[in-house]
């Protein structure tokens, strides 16, 4: 067995990973409601401490896949907000030289394998991502999130069942942000605890607070360690909270203001941070600096996306198929 280097998690860090999301998926929404992000777009705000938390048990080689919700784990993956940013205004200079969107995008050398806009169609792929990493005999690790909504798919189960059957080394994190689309998961899921699902194809889990990085990084730790010991999947379920609506285009008009005002006052996870720091002696104006220059940033990044070509019609079919020059 390979050894690895137990995961250590800094706080003014994880600090700034999640303030670089927020301000990105801040600027993302101003660019749609300008006009210059087409298609769907699905903001990541309130949810940031799950992927931070998460990313940092990562060692080289490790995979991430997700769903349509993807730009924070882009960033969270080391991806350059500029290339995002690009890519979600269909730039050439974007990830998925712009053909790609909001939902499509990848990074091979950061391990990213996308953003998919089909539901639940991910879990399949990240399994195989884990599989591989058996065949080769790595001790990476699978990182393979879906939602509360997606955790009704059908597709899912058969991928627990073969992961288990073959102790693959895959941690499965729902992202359970309590709404799906726009249903309740209270009106949606026969059981409340999405992760005791596993136990039909005998795969431990667990629940964690989806709002407090520490907890996510700690309940982290134990499902990687658990699959590079080769015991098999793992399955996290972090509960948390989208406070923008499913998609950009998505009134969320199924709950209230007041339910929304609340999880922002007592359970965001950056102010939450902010407060540990401060506790811990970091100072309120090195936090407004750092705050300062994540903007400039984001800012760079959307200018960058904005002055940037748009692909040329002639590359239309290009990058669909792998050319066989043989």
């Amino acid at each position: 067995m390979i050894k690895t280097e137990q995961p250590s998690l800094s706080l003014i860090e994880s600090y700034k990973k999640m303030l670089l999301i927020r301000r990105f998926e801040e600027k993302a929404g101003q660019l749609y409601g300008m006009g210059k992000i087409g298609g769907f777009c699905h903001l990541y705000i309130g949810q940031e401490a799950v992927v931070v938390g998460m990313t940092s048990t990562r060692i080289p080689g490790d995979q991430t896949i997700t769903s349509y919700r993807d730009h924070g784990h882009m960033l969270a993956c080391g991806m350059n907000p500029k290339g995002v940013m690009a890519e979600l205004t269909g730039r050439k200079t974007g990830y998925s030289k712009g053909k790609g969107g909001s939902m499509h995008m990848f990074s091979k050398a950061e391990n990213f394998f996308g953003g998919h806009g089909i539901v639940g169609a991910q879990v399949s792929i990240g399994a195989g991502l884990a599989f591989a990493n058996k065949y080769r005999k790595t001790n990476n690790v699978s990182f393979t999130y879906f939602g509360d909504g997606a955790a009704n798919q059908g597709q899912i189960y058969e991928t627990f069942n073969m992961a288990s059957l073959w102790k693959l080394p895959v941690v499965f994190v729902i992202e359970n942000n309590q709404y799906a689309m726009g249903t309740s998961i209270s009106r949606a899921s026969s059981t409340p605890k999405l992760y005791s699902r596993g136990e039909a194809f005998n795969i431990p889990g667990e629940l964690a607070d989806g709002m407090d990085v520490l907890e996510v990084f700690e309940a982290a730790k134990r499902a990687t360690s658990y699959c590079r010991k080769g015991k098999g999947p793992y399955i996290l379920e972090l509960n948390t909270y989208r406070y923008k609506g499913h998609s950009m285009s998505d009134p969320a008009k199924y709950r209230t203001r007041e339910e929304v005002q609340n999880m922002k006052d007592e359970k965001d996870p950056i102010e939450n941070l902010q407060k540990i720091l401060l506790k811990e002696g970091e100072s309120q104006e090195n936090l407004i600096e750092i705050d300062q220059e994540i903007k400039a940033i984001v800012s760079g990044a959307a200018q960058f996306s904005l002055d940037s070509s748009e692909p040329d019609i002639s590359e239309l079919y290009d990058d669909i198929y792998i050319k066989n020059d043989g």
